[in-house]
């Protein structure tokens, strides 16, 4: 009787389980993390003192972005990963214009041992979105 009913309906079945795999990929994976609100990154940097690394391009970065944000190109991330050796532990915001190259970078920061990262959901776009102040220009140093 039960091999006849997966007979029957292995097509409904094929489909249940693919669809159980796609909710559960993040799980799989590691990348369930949802990211941080604005809000949510705000307490970090202000609790923890988050160091905040923007990984968009240059010239994105110039036209504005969070206060004390260090920029590191997310294409130029693995050359200079080696500037962020200090911050290892220390809580660290990713952000970027939405959200993916900056989840793109926590993923490869964790994978070289920073065990503190945090991406900045929906990006500057969202912290701009959410009425926080920006900056403009390059990050004095």
């Amino acid at each position: 009787m039960p091999m006849e009913f997966i007979n029957q309906n292995i097509f409904l079945i094929a489909v249940v389980v693919i669809s159980g795999l796609g909710l559960m990929w993040p799980l799989l994976t590691g990348t369930a993390g949802r990211g941080l609100t604005p809000a949510e990154a705000t307490l970090l940097i202000n609790r923890e003192d988050a160091y905040i690394l923007d990984v968009r391009e240059a010239d994105e970065f110039v036209n504005g972005h969070l206060p004390e944000a260090r920029n590191i190109p997310l294409g130029k991330l693995s050359e200079r990963i080696g500037e962020l050796e200090k911050f290892k532990e220390r809580a660290l915001l990713i952000c970027c214009a939405a959200g993916v190259r900056s989840g793109k970078a926590s993923a490869q920061l964790k994978k070289n041992g920073f065990s503190k990262t945090h991406n900045l959901a929906g990006g500057v776009d969202a912290w701009v979105a959410a009425g926080y102040p920006v900056k403009k220009g390059k990050r004095d140093k």
